[in-house]
């Protein structure tokens, strides 16, 4: 019997994980829409900005969210207020760069389950989104 490891995206009944991205950077999010698409996630919509994030959210239910903090419009702490104000259960991870740890912890007291760095590392990312999708 070959032991194929079943991909972090599938859920117990084989469908995926459904993911919203929201990044103004393009590079940024296609890099992160290829770590989710690695492992058999579905990325439902990917947004430049947080007000395309917040409604995009209440559209399509995904099961995660990443926000990048810094985004023209809306920023994303401003888009985590109101996601969390329609979906108090939502599961949002914030994207950040180095040297922003008050927003992050401000994030974190606002309801996000946890946060990535950039530059991403592909290994710490999948573990902080597969402990939040399963806490």
């Amino acid at each position: 019997m070959i032991d194929e490891k079943i991909p972090l995206g599938l859920k117990e009944d084989g469908t995926p994980f459904r993911v919203l991205l929201a990044d103004d950077s393009l590079f940024i999010a296609k890099q992160l829409g290829q770590i989710f698409t690695s492992e058999k996630f579905e990325v439902v919509a990917t947004t430049t900005n947080g007000a395309q994030a917040v409604e995009s959210y209440k559209e399509l239910s995904p099961d995660l969210v990443t926000l990048d903090i810094t985004m023209p419009v809306m920023d994303g702490v401003t888009a985590l207020e109101q996601i969390m104000a329609y979906d108090k259960n939502a599961k949002v991870i914030m994207a950040s760069a180095l040297g922003k740890e008050d927003v992050v912890r401000k994030c974190i007291q606002t309801g996000a389950k946890s946060y990535i760095l950039k530059p991403f590392d592909r290994t710490k990312v999948l573990e902080r989104v597969v402990f939040v999708l399963h806490h």
